[in-house]
């Protein structure tokens, strides 16, 4: 295919190998795990697809293709994944406080890929929203999450997964807030105190999430299914189960 693309390849699976599972937002607390747990195992391998070079961690078996967003349907028909994983997210501090900024990522970009995605011919797809996400919420951030969870469900994918965690503990780097970061560090003591209305927003840990959206992906039942904390835990043990 003739296209503008780059590959950054380690050990690239074949197409009667494991399964392929395309992503989007590798950069992430969630991409990152995501790519690091594929790499343990034989059964599915990442592609991934950015707008810029991913750092990858040592020793990390994925496919990662460089290129613009307008070109990622491209790489949707040259791949053909099993299902796509979205774990793409900025942050109100990364879109410089402006709401137009935000939804370009947190809306546009995501809803544009899952389009493309399934013009492609991809049949499932795991999104990864965010816990309270409402498209009537006055919360921006949660009403932008409740009206991109309605604009890819509406683009007609086989089997559509739709992650809604908690607060995120995991390795972020330097991109954490000080709030966040005394919340995460909080949690173990806030969580159980936490009323029963407010359970979907306790901590869950990015490798539980990214576990379950490993599993999620390769599911054939057909439908739109929501996952809160909990159940993101059972698909985590699952996936675990499946790969002892």
């Amino acid at each position: 295919m003739n296209r503008p693309l780059r590959s950054e390849a380690d050990g690239s699976a074949p197409r009667s190998g494991p399964v392929r599972l395309a992503l989007v937002g590798a950069t992430g607390l969630i991409g990152s795990r995501l790519i690091e747990i594929s790499s343990a195992g034989e059964d599915c391998r990442i592609v991934g697809i950015a707008r810029r070079e991913v750092p990858l961690p040592k020793g990390a078996r994925v496919e990662v293709f460089v290129a613009e967003p307008d070109k990622w349907g491209e790489v949707f028909e040259a791949v053909r994944p099993r299902a796509l994983i979205s774990a793409l997210g900025t942050t109100w501090k990364k879109a410089g406080r402006d709401e137009a900024a935000f939804r370009a990522v947190d809306q546009d970009l995501i809803v544009a890929t899952a389009k493309a995605a399934q013009a492609a011919g991809v049949p499932n797809m795991v999104l990864v929203s965010a816990a309270g996400a409402d498209a009537r919420s006055k919360n921006f951030y949660l009403r932008v999450k409740g009206e991109t969870e309605g604009l890819v469900s509406k683009i007609g994918f086989k089997r559509l997964d739709i992650l809604r965690p908690g607060l995120l503990r995991g390795e972020r780097g330097g991109d954490r807030r000080l709030l966040e970061r005394l919340a995460i560090m909080a949690s173990p003591v806030t969580d159980p105190l936490l009323p029963a209305k407010w359970a979907p927003f306790r901590s869950i840990d990015a490798d539980i999430v990214a576990e379950a959206a490993l599993f999620l992906a390769q599911r054939r039942a057909q439908g739109r299914f929501t996952h809160d904390n909990e159940a993101m835990k059972r698909a985590a043990r699952e996936w675990r189960a499946k790969r002892s």
